[in-house]
């Protein structure tokens, strides 16, 4: 399976969340980076599953 970035997106969600609600803006701030990372691993996901379609297309 895949990692399409899901969990790094909720992971960082949650902790950004908490971050606000504590005032710790140590644990916003990493949330805010767990869900730029669960972002950009579903761009990369988008873009293989793209080339895989336009390299099997032809076949």
């Amino acid at each position: 399976m895949a990692d399409d970035g899901t969990a790094d997106r909720a992971k960082g969600s949650v902790k950004k969340a908490a971050g606000e609600l504590t005032g710790d803006e140590g644990l916003k701030n990493e949330g805010r980076v767990d869900k730029g990372e669960g972002k950009l691993k579903g761009k990369v996901d988008e873009a293989a599953d793209k080339l895989k379609h336009l390299l099997h297309r032809d076949r």
